[in-house]
């Protein structure tokens, strides 16, 4: 057996194609390797390297130019028996691993070229799957599409039936008058609309709430809270989240009712019942929300002493209303609720709590209007001195006149008790 390099074989020895035919490559099936095959750019054909690693195949040992060179070849013929020989058991474990690594590359090759075979077949029917799914999803769209528009036209239909048969139900309670079931379906029609104005105008209950967590450091470390006019609760869950035992009280069953089914304490009443029913000095805080406005004049001052007498020292007590420092709020947004009576003046609103007892008595403005809601500014840059000048005054009687058109909304009396 000899080793690839030791062989005598010359080229000419091998089966090298005729001269002018066309070159065959190594995987073609008809042409059987040569040892040329291995020389220069060496094949990648596993077919020829199987061949070359199963049979005693010999190499050519090139001659080299000149005298030296020839010494050289013949030098390497006349050792090559000795390395035969002493590398002969080492060779043929060499030559049973490299078939070994053939076969491997072989049976990958094979594998590959299966998946090749099988996976055309499975694209064109993913893809076939695809546009089916496609066409599906497009179908089921054009049958969403139809199914939301016949029930937008059917809850349109019942909107419109439905406001037919509260406006006849409101004409029938009108007819019916004083003694009759008249009174709780009046009720009834007014919490309907007094709801709708909220959910309108007044904010969702997120919003509401989100505006109403300012005051919750006023209470941290206090026991009990009542909210005057509770309406849909969203004070009620602030105050009991942060631990405190608030309770409600609301004239509009609805909203009690809805307050209950939060898990709140929440009554049935009028502010001003509710307070007078408390003891002396058991409250930590009484709050009230966009109610003072629609009460008249005595009772307001009223429901703010009987609060100063169940306050704790240290209590508090927090009126909130509309703004009417606002030329916007108090010609405009104040009349869209029409149970609205008046608006208060902070100054009325501070002297009723002085009157009543309460020495530490704070004003805070809340709830500025958008920016882009206000009137613009003029921009300075670019101006040269005078016009940058006049633009200033300008901007400053902007500043008069923008916050006597908007400036806040609301605002706050947060009274005391020492």
């Amino acid at each position: 057996m000899t080793t690839p390099g030791d062989a005598t074989s010359s080229p000419s020895e091998s089966t090298a194609p005729p001269d002018g035919a066309a070159p065959t490559t190594p995987r073609a099936a008809h042409r059987t390797p040569v040892i040329d095959d291995f020389l220069g750019e060496t094949t990648r054909d596993l077919e020829a390297w199987r061949w070359l690693w199963s049979g005693d195949r010999t190499f050519p040992i090139r001659s080299h130019r000149g005298l030296l060179g020839r010494l050289l070849v013949a030098g390497k013929r006349l050792l090559r028996p000795l390395v035969r020989g002493a590398t002969a058991d080492l060779w043929d474990r060499q030559r049973s691993w490299n078939l070994i690594v053939v076969e491997h590359l072989a049976e990958m090759r094979r594998i590959e070229e299966d998946l090749v075979a099988r996976t055309g077949p499975l694209e064109h029917k993913a893809a076939h799957l695809e546009a089916f799914l496609q066409e599906g999803l497009r179908e089921l769209m054009r049958y969403d599409d139809a199914l939301y528009s016949r029930v937008d036209q059917k809850l349109d239909r019942y909107r419109r039936e439905a406001g037919e048969l509260t406006a006849l139900l409101g004409s029938a309670v009108e007819r019916a008058g004083a003694g009759s079931p008249a009174p709780a379906l009046a009720t009834a029609l007014a919490d309907r609309h007094y709801l709708e104005l909220e959910r309108r105008y007044r904010g969702t209950p997120a919003e509401i709430r989100d505006r109403l967590s300012v005051y919750l450091p006023l209470f941290a470390g206090k026991r009990a809270v009542v909210d005057l006019g509770c309406g849909r609760g969203e004070a009620l869950t602030l105050l009991a989240e942060q631990g405190l035992a608030a309770a409600g009280v609301d004239e509009s069953p609805e909203m009690v009712r809805r307050c209950r089914e939060q898990g709140l304490d929440a009554t049935v009443g009028d502010a001003l019942g509710f307070l007078r029913a408390r003891p002396e000095a058991s409250l930590d805080g009484v709050v009230s929300f966009h109610v003072v406005e629609h009460l008249p004049a005595a009772t307001l001052d009223s429901l703010v002493r009987e609060a100063w007498r169940v306050l704790r020292p240290g209590g508090c007590l927090v009126l909130e209303t509309p703004n009417p420092l606002s030329i916007t709020v108090a010609a405009s947004h104040f009349w869209r609720d029409p149970s609205h009576l008046r608006p208060l003046h902070p100054d009325a609103l501070r002297l009723s709590c002085e009157q009543a007892g309460f020495e530490q008595v704070e004003i805070r403005f809340l709830h500025p209007f958008a920016s882009a809601d206000r009137l613009p500014e003029i921009d300075l840059a670019g101006l040269d001195d005078k016009g940058r000048e006049l633009a200033h005054r300008v901007n400053l009687l902007r500043d008069r006149l923008d916050q006597a058109l908007y400036g806040y909304q609301d605002y706050a009396v947060i009274a005391r008790k020492s």
